[in-house]
């Protein structure tokens, strides 16, 4: 295939949320796998709820996932441009082919209010018909129109749908769909305010912008036969169709705050990083033959194709994509990891959480939790002890592990032989920090935990962390010594 175009078209009336990323993300690598274009373009008609607001925010959200656009907003082309429906409103285009389909009679002004609608289809629903506008005004002859104008009636048109037969889909992940024309009323194309419907103008759009291929939702198959029957009657060569499965929740419903974020941004402010929710996003409704779970970007590109898209809904695992968001962090090299963990501070206006930091001891901190570090907004709460003036002390840690009837003698004991001992400790290696306390429990014939417990609660203040002898390493010598020694103070000083 050659010339390959396809688009990535939001509504501006909110967040960009993870289905229409996926979306995004599915037309993207087909247009890479395929050498072809991909457009962003934005289809802003909600007179009533798209904001710029909105705007700005799937574009960063875009921008973010490195989901580049050959062409959009920002990148134009004189050719295609404008891409904001309303620029393209006040350019007449909608009105023209709106025009040229009454002309040729395959669509009418209707004058009919929305409450006379509403109640014809309560009617057809009443006698067991389709509930569909009844076409009246399809017969209003010149004068009629005239009096409903001077009665201060407002005209929309309607495309008039064909009463009998059928429409017939090929989609490329469905195959055969029909629709049965019976069912389909005469649609609103063009609004009394001069705006078009969504219908009608995405049929103009992907036709002007030469899109070849339409991938989006399955939700939006009942349009197809609409936008189809629009084709026909300005003679357009139609694209091909690609409707991809629902995402849905672990309950079977459509997707919801209650069963996660929704919104892209909101997993950014989280932790995760984009690679993450790119590859996560790819096995919603796509695989390989090998149901390969983890990909590079460029693996995606090479090995995605619309053949793999299944027809069935997919169900989003948060659990899933936390394991996955743990993977990509840990494939990373530490420095990288700092790296990101830097930029998320940024962009969560949260840099005053290391302002007093040593940022040496912080990267060295970042190497010893790297590999349980699942999302960027852990790192604070696994490494911020090493910076801690004042040790704060977990109070089961402490009556487990210094202050119970079992465990409190030795505890005193290790502490304060090791405060003595370490001051004078002159390699202080992991090595050789673990030799010493190894050596330690084999003189007073204890076990190694009672040696290894309370020096990590006394550095530490908990019982979980990085391995105890290369964070005591990390930490220093007059640290370490300081830290136990403020322990003894606190929790075993002779009155």
């Amino acid at each position: 295939m050659s010339n390959i175009r396809v688009r990535f078209a939001p509504s501006p009336t909110g967040d960009l949320h993870i289905g229409g990323v996926r979306t995004a993300l599915f037309n993207w690598l087909f247009a890479r796998n395929k050498g072809g274009e991909f457009i962003l373009r934005i289809e802003d008609t909600d007179e009533a709820r798209s904001t710029e607001e909105s705007v700005k925010v799937i574009l960063d959200a875009m921008k973010w996932l490195e989901l580049k656009w050959g062409e959009g907003p920002g990148n134009e082309c004189l050719k295609y441009a404008p891409y904001y429906q309303m620029k393209r409103k006040e350019q007449g285009i909608y009105q023209k082919y709106a025009d040229e389909l009454v002309i040729k009679r395959l669509a009418y002004h209707c004058y009919c209010t929305p409450e006379e609608v509403d109640e014809m289809r309560k009617e057809a629903q009443a006698n067991k018909l389709p509930p569909k506008y009844d076409g009246r005004c399809s017969h209003l002859t010149s004068e009629q129109k005239k009096q409903k104008e001077t009665d201060g009636r407002k005209a929309v048109i309607r495309f008039k749908m064909p009463d009998l037969g059928i429409t017939v889909l090929n989609d490329l992940i469905r195959r055969r769909v029909e629709f049965d024309n019976s069912l389909l009323d005469d649609f609103v194309i063009m609004k009394a305010s001069g705006v078009p419907t969504y219908n009608f103008a995405c049929v103009v759009d992907d036709y002007l912008m030469e899109i070849t291929h339409v991938l989006r939702g399955d939700d939006h198959i009942s349009n197809t036969p609409r936008q189809m029957h629009i084709y026909n009657a300005l003679g357009w060569k139609m694209p091909e169709f690609a409707h991809m499965a629902m995402i849905l929740g672990h309950d079977g419903a459509r997707l919801s705050k209650r069963h996660g974020h929704t919104s892209v941004l909101e997993y950014r402010k989280e932790g995760y990083l984009q690679e993450a929710l790119i590859n996560y996003l790819a096995l919603l409704g796509w695989s390989t033959e090998d149901s390969q779970q983890i990909f590079t970007i460029e693996e995606l590109e090479q090995k995605f194709s619309i053949e793999r898209c299944g027809t069935s809904p997919s169900i989003f695992d948060p659990v899933k994509l936390l394991w996955l968001n743990g993977e990509k962090i840990r494939s990373k090299a530490p420095e990288q990891v700092y790296e990101l963990f830097i930029d998320w501070l940024k962009y969560t206006n949260n840099e005053k959480l290391i302002e007093n930091w040593d940022i040496d001891l912080l990267k060295k901190a970042i190497v010893l939790e790297h590999d349980k570090i699942k999302l960027l907004k852990d790192i604070p709460s696994l490494v911020d002890f090493f910076f801690a003036k004042d040790i704060e002390y977990k109070e089961e840690a402490v009556q487990k592990t210094l202050l119970s009837e079992k465990s409190k003698d030795s505890a005193k004991f290790v502490l304060t032989e090791s405060v003595v001992r370490l001051a004078n400790q002159q390699d202080f290696s992991s090595a050789a920090l673990e030799q010493y306390a190894r050596a330690l429990a084999a003189e007073k014939n204890i076990k190694t935990g009672q040696v290894f417990h309370p020096i990590r609660v006394a550095i530490s203040g908990r019982t979980q962390g990085p391995s105890l002898f290369h964070m005591m390493e990390v930490m220093g010598k007059n640290e370490v010594v300081r830290r136990i020694n403020v322990t003894i103070n606190k929790f075993f000083k002779t009155v």
